[in-house]
């Protein structure tokens, strides 16, 4: 990845830090789960609404290092829309590019891509994913606290 590309995936994350999109509780929110690393000290609430399978509303709470947090951010943007399988497949191939496992391209995850450099600090991969994992939990209906150990 060229220093251009680095900073402004940096910057991204660190807008996403800042000024997180989708923060709070949305209305008409019927499933959600709580997402806990006990490592990092990240804690997240992730809400969300479905309606026919499909996410229509998405957004969370909580407290985190950086990545953790804009990685909520850029998630409950990228999932907005989609059915519950599409958000499984897509949690997958993020997934996947976070851990560097498998052949994804970053620029078919849009946004996401900003988080590619995770994979380069494998400590950092459970801030990175831990909204993903509590969503996956409040889709399924289990509404259980997921946490990354």
């Amino acid at each position: 990845m060229n220093a251009e590309l680095r900073d402004l995936y940096q910057w991204v994350i660190l807008d996403h830090y800042k000024k997180p999109r989708n923060y709070g509780r949305p209305p008409g929110a019927d499933r959600e789960a709580e997402g806990v690393n006990p490592l990092c000290g990240d804690q997240v609430h992730v809400y969300a609404k479905l309606e026919d399978e499909r996410v229509t509303e998405v957004g969370f709470e909580g407290s985190g290092c950086a990545i953790s947090t804009a990685a909520a951010s850029l998630m409950t943007q990228a999932v907005k829309g989609r059915t519950r399988q599409e958000v499984a497949t897509l949690f997958e191939r993020y997934h996947d590019l976070v851990t560097g496992h498998g052949d994804v391209d970053p620029e078919s995850l849009g946004k996401l891509a900003v988080l590619a450099g995770v994979r380069e600090f494998p400590v950092r991969v459970k801030c990175a994913t831990l909204a993903w994992h509590a969503l996956r939990s409040a889709l399924e209906g289990s509404g259980e606290t997921v946490t990354t150990e």
